[in-house]
């Protein structure tokens, strides 16, 4: 297949948009990566501007470790995007199947990724979205990140001068994000490459849980186990970027200047290219919309994720399975209202409560058999963010049955519905 002076090959990758494709400059010989996104399906899951928002981040960004965007080619069904071939793969791969490296190695891995983020920044433009599967690696150890689709710039701060946005990956995310009060986006991406500075050290993820809800307390709690093998100049400098407050940690002209980062330190230098953009890219769509009298709709950067990157949230704080013995589930009632609505609940269910702080301990006795038919529950409340709770229930001892009567009733009264739910 011909696009232009492009020769397209094998499918690199697969996604909800379409497909990442290897194409070759039939003048030049030059490998490229062209992603072909479906106009009909962008404009069908409203994420329209998202890719205009990508396109945008991309054409300002030229640097030796940012994937580069040479063009912008359109079709009436299609958009190409002619993207520079990393042939090395993802970081995530590769420390997948090496196992851990040198700290040298690391260290020149992490001085690209500040170098490459910290210019970024200085064009306007936050990543938001930095992980092990966003970062690609060529085949001479030359890191390029990429997938700008959850990029924020200037024009998207509100009047307080922050972002507003929940989004990133879970294990990632910094926990002002998480928060809910404004977020400054370069401070939440140092947050990301303290994430991506410990995995390629230890070849695991600092934070890491399968339930959400302890994720999220450890993110908070800057809860982490520094190998002791790790040198004291490297595991000071994870220290100083996984400060949770936000208001000390460390910059990225700060992680510029520590000793540790210092060592072997090269500044990659950035180039001026014009990106040409085909004004039949997004026609379509404008069309549509214009013939429509509506507006795109903004989607939410969960689901985004969620689409992007098979990373599935739309159960992020599910109800679990009232058959075991621990469930949790979310409200956005706060920690007081929560508790007197549970206490209210239990009365009526002919529950005794025993209360200390934020914690309840929820006792029912069988009058016939009071031998067999009792049960015991332990319920606490756990602050996610301002506007989001969690309620943890824990069955000490007692009756299956009426348990799944309690949990079920608490559920149904108290939990988020689904439509409110991240």
């Amino acid at each position: 297949m011909r696009l232009g002076k492009y020769e397209l090959g094998r499918t690199l990758g697969e996604g909800n948009f379409g497909k990442v494709r290897f194409a070759k400059n039939t003048d030049s010989g030059q490998p490229f990566a062209v992603k072909i996104i479906e106009k009909n399906k962008i404009i069908h899951l409203n994420i329209t501007n998202q890719i205009k928002r990508e396109i945008a981040a991309l054409k300002l960004l030229r640097h030796p470790n940012v994937v580069r965007l040479y063009e912008v080619l359109a079709s009436k069904t299609k958009i190409y995007m002619i993207l520079e071939y990393v042939n090395g793969g993802e970081l995530f791969g590769m420390i997948a199947s090496e196992g851990k490296r040198s700290e040298s190695e690391c260290r020149k891995l992490f001085q690209q990724l500040i170098d490459g983020v910290s210019y970024c920044h200085t064009k306007g433009v936050f990543h938001r979205d930095l992980k092990l599967e966003n970062v690609l690696v060529d085949n001479k150890g030359n890191l390029k990140i990429t997938d700008f689709g959850l990029s924020a710039s200037p024009q998207h701060l509100r009047a307080d001068g922050l972002l507003h946005t929940t989004c990133g990956s879970p294990n990632y995310v910094a926990p002002e994000v998480l928060a809910n009060r404004g977020y400054d986006g370069a401070t939440s991406d140092t947050w990301s490459c303290g994430v991506l500075l410990y995995a390629i050290l230890t070849g695991r993820l600092p934070f890491d849980d399968r339930n959400m809800v302890v994720l999220y307390q450890k993110i908070f709690k800057g809860d982490i186990r520094i190998p002791k093998w790790l040198s004291p100049g490297a595991q000071d400098l994870i220290k100083r970027i996984l400060d949770p407050n936000p208001e000390k940690r460390i910059t990225m002209a700060g992680i510029k200047e520590d000793p540790w980062f210092k060592k072997g330190y090269v500044p990659a230098n950035a180039e001026d290219e014009d990106v040409y953009v085909d004004n039949e890219a997004f026609s379509m769509h404008e069309a549509e919309q214009r013939n429509s009298g509506s507006s795109p709709a903004i989607i939410n950067a969960f689901q985004l994720i969620g689409m992007s990157s098979c990373l599935d949230l739309s159960g992020f704080f599910e109800k679990e399975d009232v058959s075991e013995r621990k469930i949790r589930f979310t409200s956005n009632l706060s920690v007081k209202d929560l508790i007197e609505r549970i206490e209210d609940t239990v009365t009526d269910m002919e529950f005794i409560v025993q209360r200390k702080n934020d914690k309840l301990k929820v006792i029912w006795e069988n009058k016939v058999h009071k031998t067999t038919g009792c049960l015991s529950v332990a319920v606490e409340v756990f602050e996610i963010s301002p506007s989001l709770y969690v309620v943890e229930l824990r069955k000490s001892c007692g009756d299956t049955s009426v348990y799944k009567q309690l949990c079920n009733k608490l559920l149904d009264d108290l939990s988020v519905p689904p439509s409110n739910r991240l």
